[in-house]
């Protein structure tokens, strides 16, 4: 192989391995925020579009055509930080909401 395909591949495969990892943190705070969206305090809105958003996550429709999804994960980590925002402005989330970790306050 040439030194520029070597280079490409090499810079491939560090694109993969961080997209990987944006995808482990993005599972994680799926989880943790369905919590949430089981709680009745939470206004409909947000749980439409939370699931909105996974939606468009999953189907093959893009605006903008890219291998690396940057538009899908923009999605999802924008809805979820609305889901925070909103659980703790209205009590439903206590604690910091930037760690994301969802805590119901009962």
């Amino acid at each position: 192989m040439s030194e520029l395909s070597t280079g490409v591949l090499i810079v491939l495969a560090i694109a993969v391995l961080a997209m990987l990892g944006v995808a482990i943190v993005l599972a994680v705070k799926l989880v943790k925020i369905s919590k949430l969206l089981r709680s009745e305090d939470l206004p409909l809105s947000n749980k439409v579009a939370f699931w909105a958003s996974l939606v468009y996550t999953v189907s093959p429709v893009d605006l903008i055509p890219d291998p690396v999804y940057l538009d899908d994960i923009g999605a999802l980590l924008l809805t979820i930080h609305f889901i925070q925002n909103t659980a703790k402005r209205l009590g439903v989330l206590t604690g910091p909401a930037s760690d994301g970790v969802a805590r119901i306050e009962r």
